[in-house]
């Protein structure tokens, strides 16, 4: 069934379709997926909620708007820079204190900014108005927190992963340098064997030499006193 109203649009709707668009071009959606969003929730169609944006909101919020495109592009950055960390092990993520720095700046731009002149209500809507604009600046504020925290756990992460990669790391080196120490042990006894070996060699031929040579047979004389002794060579 086809959604159509024609009754005129409230301050609640207007703060939704706001609000909306605003959330699906910080997390890098479309504003049509928003008006489609805000057209389900008021039972209008998705061209209405497109018309009164451009018409009548989106002037208000201009500023707004700006600063949700920044913050879509700060987001992607930071997942582009976490995916290379995660690929090449090389983490490179901007300093705590220039994230809270970045969304400092987005938060007082927000709690300075004011819709232009003339577009503000008559005096007898203004407080209602203001109340409106600072709920969405709280809830705002509250989406930057949270992506802030989001950002904090990708990078305690990262550095959990960096550390244990540095520690692996150490450990290859320790048993590659083993190795080389065990190799140089084994070269050293190989040497030690074949010395060994040339030793036992030389001992074997000297014994087999003197065995292949002649021993000569002792002789005998008779002295005077009739006793033998050996006649020298």
């Amino acid at each position: 069934m086809a959604k159509v109203r024609q009754d005129a649009w409230s301050h609640e709707d207007d703060l939704l379709l706001a609000e909306t668009v605003l959330r699906h071009i910080r997390e890098g959606s479309t504003q049509l997926k928003a008006f489609d969003e805000v057209g389900d929730k008021l039972n209008r169609t998705s061209a209405a909620c497109g018309f009164r944006w451009n018409a009548e909101v989106r002037q208000s919020y201009e500023q707004a708007v700006q600063i949700a495109k920044k913050q879509r592009k700060d987001r992607k950055r930071a997942l582009v820079n976490q995916e290379n960390a995660a690929t090449n092990m090389n983490l490179h993520l901007p300093e705590e204190e220039e994230v809270e720095a970045s969304i400092n700046n987005d938060s007082n731009m927000l709690w300075n900014w004011e819709p232009p002149k003339e577009t503000i209500p008559a005096p007898v809507q203004e407080t209602v108005q203001e109340t409106i604009d600072m709920g969405q600046v709280i809830r705002f504020l509250q989406n930057l927190k949270k992506e802030q925290q989001q950002f904090k756990y990708s990078q305690s992460n990262m550095e959990r992963l960096i550390h244990e990669k540095e520690q692996l790391q150490h450990q290859l080196e320790s048993k590659e340098k083993r190795v080389k120490e065990l190799e140089r042990e084994l070269m050293t006894m190989n040497e030690d064997y074949q010395a060994f070996m040339q030793i036992v060699e030389r001992a074997r031929k000297m014994v087999v030499f003197e065995e292949e040579q002649p021993r000569p047979v002792p002789k005998f004389r008779m002295d005077k006193n009739g006793n033998l002794e050996q006649v020298a060579k």
